[in-house]
């Protein structure tokens, strides 16, 4: 997500203008696997909201996509297949107060509900921004193995708008191969983000650019001479990882997932509307369809 300043995140929002277009869909007309969309943790990504180009472009390929309103539980997820989490906060850091501390957005309960129900064979795509929705979903992070900084990610020149491509930064998998040659990735825009990194069988799909610096300011963009940083060496965007019977999907950017507009006048696109971001459409469904083994 990129919002040069914490006062234009109002101003941040869904691209109704743009409507994305499936020429072969996966499964007919609403009989896909359903997708639960969190909507209860004060996420700043809803189906209704900002994701609402994702869910639209979700529903074309023929998924169900359901709002998730309350707490995870196991009875809850047992109705979905793919529970998608997008930037949740915790409480006190709702209504733009973006500063430490970024307590985890989930009780212990949910992240526990949340583990079991992919072990059993759910998916998740699990998606945390940079700083404060990182801290906030450390602990449901943390319960698949992986690691989210709680920061920003920029290059050397403070550029924080990547373009991945095949290669170094966007890596051979399943998801960035697709089913075809016009399913295949090799460029994605990602635009600023936070950063990961996971441990034990988690396959790399998305990579920080060399020279990547992982900012950690103790309010939201807010960035002093002072401000601690970590090399992004190593760390990652994107990650795929099977767990149990079920598989999961890790992401350290929102942006990218959707179509947003921001600025004053809404001159600003941001995700699969940006024309130099023409493959991130097909990257969002390439992802779904591993997550539901379509591939």
């Amino acid at each position: 997500m990129f919002l040069p300043g914490a006062g234009l995140t109002a101003q941040q929002v869904p691209d109704t203008l743009f409507q994305p277009v499936v020429s072969a869909p996966a499964f007919g007309s609403a009989r896909g696997p359903r997708i639960g969309i969190d909507e209860a943790h004060h996420n700043f990504h809803t189906a209704i909201g900002r994701y609402r180009p994702f869910a639209r472009l979700a529903e074309q390929d023929g998924y169900r996509v359901v709002r998730m309103t309350g707490a995870l539980t196991v009875e809850r997820l047992a109705m979905i297949d793919v529970l998608v989490i997008a930037n949740p906060l915790n409480a006190v850091n709702g209504g733009g107060k973006w500063s430490l501390p970024t307590p985890s957005a989930y009780t212990p309960d949910e992240v526990q509900a949340v583990h079991a129900f992919v072990e059993r064979g759910g998916a998740l795509l699990l998606i945390a921004d940079h700083m404060p929705f990182a801290g906030a979903a450390e602990a449901m992070g943390a319960s698949f193995g992986a690691h989210f900084i709680n920061g920003f990610s920029q290059t050397s020149d403070a550029v924080s708008i990547f373009t991945l491509r095949r290669g170094e930064t966007l890596l051979p998998h399943a998801i960035t191969d697709g089913r075809t040659p016009s399913e295949r990735i090799d460029s994605l825009v990602v635009f600023t983000g936070s950063a990961f990194s996971v441990g034990g069988s988690g396959a790399s799909v998305l990579r920080l650019p060399a020279h990547t610096r992982v900012l950690q300011p103790t309010t939201a963009w807010e960035f002093l001479p002072s401000t601690p940083s970590v090399a992004g060496d190593g760390l990652l965007f994107g990650a795929a990882l099977s767990v149990g019977e079920g598989r999961v999907f890790l992401a350290g950017e929102a942006a990218m997932f959707s179509a947003q507009r921001s600025g004053p006048k809404g001159e600003g696109l941001m995700g699969f509307n940006r024309p130099s971001a023409a493959q991130n459409a097909q990257f969002v469904l390439n992802v779904l369809h591993w997550l539901t083994r379509v591939l």
